[in-house]
């Protein structure tokens, strides 16, 4: 597959190159469980009544998929250029 952008200047530093290495560890779908989790949880504080700890717990969903689809890019398009070489 051809590479359409070329990032030949910038590269990522040593805490985030880390954090991707600890994070690529762990399988995909454990980001969408912990989603998954999220609404579930939301779900019963709502049916509790404890309405605002139900929407706290429930706008993490979104971020917990967010983090799920940053690992999967890191999964298969790796760091940088020069550290694929």
């Amino acid at each position: 597959m051809e590479k359409i952008f070329s990032n030949t200047r910038h590269r990522e530093g040593t805490v985030a190159k880390t954090i991707e290495d600890q994070t690529a560890k762990l399988p995909s779908d454990t980001f969408l469980w912990a989603s998954v989790g999220a609404m579930g949880v939301s779900l019963a504080l709502q049916m509790m009544g404890k309405k605002h700890t139900s929407l706290f717990i429930g706008q993490w969903a979104a971020p917990f998929l967010l983090f799920g689809i940053y690992n999967k890019i890191v999964k298969t398009q790796g760091h940088d250029e020069e550290d694929q070489e």
